[in-house]
């Protein structure tokens, strides 16, 4: 995740269950600090164009879609994706050569719809979010898979969607326990390296599903897909609790919500859009600075993009794309240097 990040009713997300992933409608509290009032330039900035690099997958016979997400470069520059609608025996997480655009199946099982990917600075693992409650991890070919965490949270269930890590390799998980319209249940959950201490850092969130550091690591960019919204959380020393917390970006994205995000080095937000085959990119004030668009004719099959990774130390930067004409990835120039959190998630 969109990690059903930020998915629209959806269907059938594993090949033995149908998960029904309701339209996201509710509200979200806000703690200490009082809403900001919603900072933003006008219009949407200047348009960024973005090509083709790769064409992964189709909608599958078994579920009838395809949805990629959490694509993430490790470090010799392959690119890792989720296909969060891939049945059993489909590859759920692929590998995509930038060069040629040729891609195959990493790993797979027979219950997992995975909604995000992210690459652990603590062991080097590939860390995948499981809709339907666990976190795994796996080695970057697929061998060696793991059930990180599963379980209740404070008495819930989990319906984990996002991952970000801080240096320490600890993790912070969007949570979309109660995904149903006009609830407000999710939350941002910390998780420690080793999977067995969790910590609920927010609550009470409109479907939560972006989540990552600012550059400096003091502090948490979340989107809440329900509310169209992106709002900081600044922690303690520790990253173990919540200081002070805003909403600080409104999205005015129409039939579009609010899914992934992703920072640069310059501290620039890129957030992507479900609903649409594009991102949103504002500076860390809240201002739109420009909107990363696919071709007019290609965006009539597409309909999200999910996500990005923007390779550390370089501009170049590839995001997920879906919709009924199937899976892709695309290219475009970045705004500042990619970071680890501009790299998956």
């Amino acid at each position: 995740m969109p990690a059903y990040r930020a998915l629209l009713p959806r269907t059938a997300l594993t090949g033995v269950a149908a998960l029904a992933l309701l339209a996201l409608t509710a509200c979200g509290t806000r703690t200490t600090a009082a809403p900001a009032s919603h900072p933003q330039s006008s219009g949407e900035g200047r348009t960024i164009k973005a090509t083709r690099v790769a064409h992964v997958t189709d909608p599958h016979e078994a579920t009838g879609r395809t949805l990629l997400e959490g694509p993430v470069l490790d470090e010799n520059g392959d690119l890792y994706v989720v296909d969060v609608t891939a049945p059993a025996g489909e590859p759920k997480v692929l590998s995509v050569d930038l060069d040629t655009g040729k891609h195959r199946g990493v790993y797979t099982d027979k219950t997992g719809a995975y909604t995000s990917a992210q690459i652990s600075p603590y062991d080097g693992r590939l860390y995948l979010t499981d809709y339907t409650g666990p976190v795994l991890s796996t080695e970057p070919d697929g061998s060696d898979p793991r059930t990180f965490f599963s379980g209740e949270v404070d008495g819930s269930a989990m319906n984990p969607d996002d991952i970000a890590f801080d240096d320490e390799g600890n993790l912070y998980v969007s949570d979309l326990h109660g995904m149903k319209p006009g609830e407000a249940e999710g939350r941002i959950v910390r998780i420690d390296r080793d999977g067995k201490k969790t910590t609920v850092l927010a609550d009470e969130l409109a479907h939560p599903n972006g989540v990552m550091f600012d550059p400096g690591t003091r502090g948490l960019w979340i989107s809440e897909l329900a509310e169209n919204t992106v709002s900081y959380l600044l922690l303690d020393a520790d990253k173990t609790a919540v200081t002070s917390q805003h909403e600080a970006i409104h999205v005015d994205a129409g039939v579009a919500q609010t899914d992934s995000i992703a920072v640069d080095a310059d501290g620039n937000l890129y957030q992507a859009l479900h609903g649409r085959p594009a991102m949103a990119v504002y500076s860390p004030d809240g201002e739109r600075l420009a909107t990363v668009e696919i071709p007019a004719k290609a965006a009539e099959g597409l309909e999200s993009a999910t996500n990005v990774a923007i390779s550390p130390g370089s501009r170049k930067a590839y995001m997920t794309v879906s919709g009924p004409d199937g899976g892709y990835v695309y290219r475009f120039t970045a705004l500042g240097d990619g970071i680890r959190q501009s790299n998956g998630g």
